[in-house]
């Protein structure tokens, strides 16, 4: 049996995002900030944040690296993946992504969602390429 590997996620943008060009494709990251919000054993409300590096790569990413902005409410699903290397002095780094293969827009100009089927969400950014 094949394992799964899904990530869903409903967060704000912590920074403006950075896209760059690689050798066959642009590539577009960010984090975004989720809040738990739980009472604690003395019955105080407590909140916890929990930050997520997105990468999304192609057309789709350097579209977003042009519409997303800090503090943007979105919508991301996709996979988890984990990237080990060496640092500049010797130790031992592990990064985990969240490789998105959906976004949805949940703060766009209009209040309406935007998905990868841009028609329809009843916008008129149809050359929008996610």
């Amino acid at each position: 049996m094949q394992g799964l590997n899904k990530v869903m996620l409903i967060g704000n943008l912590g920074r403006d995002p950075e896209t760059r060009q690689t050798q066959n494709s642009a590539v577009c990251n960010f984090s975004i900030a989720t809040t738990e919000v739980y009472f604690d054993s003395d019955k105080q409300k407590q909140e916890r944040v929990e930050w997520h590096n997105i990468t999304v790569w192609g057309k789709r990413g350097e579209a977003l690296g042009n519409i997303l902005h800090k503090g943007s409410r979105i919508y991301v699903e996709g996979r988890l993946q984990t990237q080990k290397w060496d640092d500049k002095d010797g130790n031992k780094r592990t990064t985990t992504n969240v490789v998105a293969t959906e976004i949805i827009l949940l703060d766009s100009r209009n209040k309406a969602t935007e998905t990868e089927n841009p028609s329809s969400s009843g916008n008129d950014d149809t050359d929008i390429p996610f």
